[in-house]
């Protein structure tokens, strides 16, 4: 017994499980303890339900992370976040897991054992590199889909890589490219980028032997398990028919599901596109940002130290890239201010460049002890130091992201929508503009049970269908249902519904809805971050309600955290517009003291805002 356990521990890698172990308790130290901004509600309301997210629908990242809203602590949203930690930890081990099986063979002296060791490190290294990314650790501590798209990407790289092998050594494997094809059909349901990794895959395989792609019944399997992968989509549909908690297009016939898997709902005007612009989209792809420029040194030592090993894996990780640009950016020709949402597809591309950074460590430290005695190089001191050397880089790059990183007091969103809810009167309808408005506000309400009195609708939406089934006690005779898709705007959708509702109960509008659309025939009443509309054609002014100031949580714009999104910024700088609205009305109104004092918040939530809240001052002669 003693002995068969013995065995079994000398089998452990102790450097994959730190390639695992490791990220995950950075991410889980630095884990966002709540909802976040951008998708984060809808995302966690869609897993939470077994629902549908916004096109493509994500079926295969709600399936993952429906078993850890079971976790027993956390509220949902830590719970999801939880998930996102695991499955970028897991593409963490992925790293590890390729470097060390391109090194396996390697020679760094002649003492084969040592020189496995330090193949071994270097994985760790490379693993430990991409951990601490800006892109992946961005992904990584609240809910993201692309962590689990770039493990899955380097699954079927390495399926592929030991298919090659067995080919040379007259072995033919064709259930590794079976199982590499059900793989891509799978990650299809976790995000549609897995296509972009399709050519690389094929170089892979018929460099081998180009007269592959003739074998008819090789390739009729290879397709057949594709599908069965992309089965994994038939989660909207089946799930549809259930009318979950968020169910996005509805996608319960063919002519939905094509709408929403193939992002029919965002129709997107491309820009004109000049040289400033296509250099901005093309930066989205940026190696040092992620690696530092040693970084991108170590990846070109790499990828020519094993050009003549390893020139196939190196032109398929090239054919990547390639691909990748040609569609993200000459294809989707992104506008300048969506360019930062195409940042994390290239997460697959990040972990295949850490893999290379790892086999640029293993040439230099080669280069370094080359000319030493196995007899030196076998000492504790000599192993230590080298070791330390080969963790200097991944530790560099924590140090530069720790602090942008670190969620864990990341209450913003949270404490947004949490706010927004306790603004409004009971039974009241609050119309929103923008996704990150929305989601949290679907989060609390559908996942945490927060105001269900309320009715949330979401602008952008009105004019679909789907969306109005959804609400059948508001819309089931509404004007909407006879104006077609097509031919309806938002903005024309919210003033009908806006119109509909006013009669018969308390209508609210968001921060962005007030600035989106005028609303001159309406009065309005700004409580805190929101604004209630008056149906009495616009001519009182009201003063704001500032009580509703001393119901707010203040940790999402008060707190220290150095985390900062786009959103987040935004939620902030709305805080800090509310009150200096609110401050000039008040002075307006001849309400000098209360009209400073709310002017003075505003500048200390957003110290920017300082120079026009002096210039309003000066205008009223306040101080």
């Amino acid at each position: 017994m003693r002995a068969s356990q013995s065995a079994i521990f000398r089998r452990i890698d102790p450097f994959a499980i730190l390639s695992f172990t490791i990220p995950l308790a950075v991410y889980l130290l630095t884990l966002a303890p709540s909802v976040t901004f951008f998708d984060s509600g809808e995302f966690i309301t869609a897993i939470h339900s077994l629902g549908t997210a916004h096109s493509p629908g994500y079926p295969l990242f709600v399936n993952y992370g429906k078993p850890f809203t079971w976790l027993p602590f956390g509220n949902i949203a830590f719970r999801v976040n939880i998930a996102t930690a695991v499955s970028a930890s897991a593409a963490c081990f992925a790293v590890y897991f390729l470097t060390h099986y391109l090194l396996k063979r390697e020679e760094l002296v002649p003492d084969l054992r040592f020189s496995d060791t330090f193949a071994r490190l270097c994985g760790l290294a490379a693993a430990l590199a991409f951990a601490f990314s800006a892109r992946l650790w961005l992904q990584s501590n609240h809910d993201k889909p692309y962590p689990l798209v770039a493990f899955m990407t380097a699954m079927v790289f390495y399926l592929l890589v030991t298919w090659r092998e067995r080919y040379d050594e007259g072995e033919m494997r064709p259930s590794h490219i079976y199982l590499g094809a059900f793989i891509c059909g799978l990650a299809t349901g976790a995000h549609q980028t897995i296509v972009l990794m399709l050519p690389a895959y094929a170089w892979l395989i018929l460099s081998k032997n180009w007269r592959l792609a003739a074998r008819v019944k090789e390739l009729a399997l290879t397709v057949a398990f594709g599908l069965m992968g992309f089965a994994i989509q038939l989660h909207m549909p089946i799930r549809a028919m259930r009318n979950p908690l968020l169910n996005w297009g509805d996608p319960r016939t063919l002519d939905l599901f094509l709408w929403n898997f193939l992002r029919k709902g965002y129709p997107v005007e491309p820009p004109d596109r000049n040289l400033a612009l296509a250099w901005q989209q093309l930066s989205a792809f940026n190696l040092p940002r992620e690696f530092t420029w040693v970084g991108l040194v170590l990846l070109l030592v790499g990828i020519g130290a094993f050009f003549t090993r390893r020139r196939d894996e190196i032109i398929a990780y090239l054919l990547a890239i390639v691909c990748s640009l040609l569609v993200i950016v000459g294809y989707f020709n992104t506008p300048g201010d969506l360019i930062f949402l195409t940042e994390e597809f290239f997460t697959p591309i990040y972990l295949l460049s850490a893999v290379f950074i790892g086999l640029g460590l293993f040439t230099l430290l080669r280069l370094a002890l080359r000319n030493n005695p196995v007899e030196k190089l076998r000492t504790v001191p000599i192993k230590l130091m080298a070791g330390l050397l080969l963790l200097v880089l991944p530790s560099a790059i924590c140090a530069m992201n720790y602090y942008e990183n670190d969620q864990h007091e990341n209450y913003v969103a949270f404490d947004y929508a949490t706010n927004t809810l306790r603004s409004l009167s009971p039974g009241a309808v609050l119309f929103t503009w923008g996704d990150s408005g929305a989601f949290p506000l679907w989060y609390l309400q559908g996942v945490e049970r927060m105001r269900e009195d309320l009715d949330l609708l979401h602008t952008p939406h009105l004019v679909f269908d789907w969306y109005l089934d959804a609400f059948p006690h508001l819309f089931g005779r509404s004007v909407l249902r006879t104006m077609p898709e097509r031919r309806q705007s938002s903005e024309v959708a919210l003033k009908l519904a806006v119109a509909e509702q006013i009669v018969s109960r308390p209508v609210f509008i968001d921060f962005s809805t007030r600035y989106s659309l005028p609303f001159a025939e309406y009065g309005l009443k700004q409580r805190g971050i929101c604004y209630q509309l008056i149906n009495d054609g616009g001519s009182v002014l009201r003063p704001p309600d500032l009580a509703v100031w001393r119901l707010y949580a203040s940790r999402g714009y008060t707190s220290q955290m150095g985390f900062r999104d786009l959103d987040t910024g935004k939620a902030i700088l709305i805080y800090a517009s509310c009150r200096m609205e609110a401050g000039e009305i008040l002075l307006r109104m001849g309400y000098r003291q209360q009209g400073a004092e709310e002017l003075s918040a505003a500048a200390a939530i957003a110290p920017e805002l300082r120079a026009q809240v002096e210039q309003v001052l000066a205008a009223y002669g306040a101080r």
